[in-house]
């Protein structure tokens, strides 16, 4: 996405009780005015837009079932000859 600055989302794993929480940040560096301009004019739209993002990526995690990959077999580093 083309923006005045560079943005950043995170997400992380946070262990909340019984369960676990997800914790979503929006990071952004303004280039120069236009930038802060841009930020803070987005700002009440990215409140909608990013909690939206949050709720859809949690109900995705508690209906998608866990996939673990497999182990792979381990290969020996000796020759062969």
């Amino acid at each position: 996405m083309r923006v005045p600055g560079q943005a950043w989302l995170q997400f992380a794993a946070v262990p909340e009780g019984e369960g676990t929480g997800l914790m979503q940040t929006a990071l952004f560096a303004p280039r120069g005015l236009f930038g802060l301009l841009y930020w803070y004019t987005m700002y009440p739209v990215h409140l909608f837009i990013f909690g939206d993002m949050a709720k859809a990526v949690a109900q995705l995690a508690r209906t998608v079932p866990v996939v673990l990959p497999s182990r792979r077999a381990r290969v020996s580093n000796e020759s062969v000859i």
